[in-house]
């Protein structure tokens, strides 16, 4: 893994203010919010999440056929402790500093290990529960070797945004982004390092 110029890796975890977050709207309801850096220490977190998550490899029926899933994962429920005290506490930062605008606090985490630039997920919408009809938020934290995190308007129609995301980088997908847009990390033309994404939600969507 590429160490970040700005980290080290010898500090331990901490967090920066959410002042020096910044909102783009992207259209159709839906805005995103972009926090570079806001987890410092990032690259120690990052290789203590790879050596002790106990990360499960997936397969899922794809048309006719049964295929590997492109990336590691572990689910944390509301009632699971997490792996890291810092991500306990920037869930409960980001639950404070967003609340009156979600109405809730985030509850849940999912964290996805990309290996390589092989690994990616495809174009979606966290649509399963709640995020199929309500507007709700999805806050994601990112650290290791940054990669490619893409927005498009659902249907097409609209530009592709780009963001990309490591090293302690954080995105809130907010409004209607989860129904009215679509997010991907796509597969790497060249070789890139590792990096992990830790997905902030509220009960009820995945």
């Amino acid at each position: 893994m590429q160490v970040s110029l700005f980290d080290d890796g010898a500090d331990a975890p901490a967090l920066g203010p959410l002042t020096g977050v910044r909102r783009t709207e992207l259209g159709h309801g839906a805005w995103v919010d972009v926090l570079p850096g806001w987890l410092t220490g990032a690259d120690a977190l990052f290789r203590r999440l790879a050596d002790e998550v106990p990360w499960r490899a997936e397969r899922r029926q794809m048309y006719e056929r049964v295929v590997d899933v492109p990336r590691l994962l572990c689910f944390y429920d509301e009632r699971t402790p997490l792996p890291d005290p810092v991500l306990t506490r920037a869930r409960d930062e980001l639950s404070a500093w967003y609340g009156e605008e979600l109405g809730e606090p985030f509850r849940t985490a999912g964290l996805c290990y990309y290996r390589d630039g092989r690994d990616s997920v495809a174009w979606h919408g966290d649509t399963i529960g709640r995020g199929s009809t309500e507007d709700t938020m999805v806050a994601i934290v990112s650290v290791g070797t940054p990669r490619a995190l893409a927005l498009r308007p659902r249907g097409g129609g609209g530009a592709t945004v780009r963001y990309a995301l490591g090293h302690g980088d954080l995105i809130v997908m907010g409004g209607s982004c989860q129904r009215t847009w679509e997010h991907a990390v796509p597969k790497a033309g060249k070789a890139v390092g590792p990096r992990i994404s830790i997905q902030f939600r509220p009960r009820g969507v995945r």
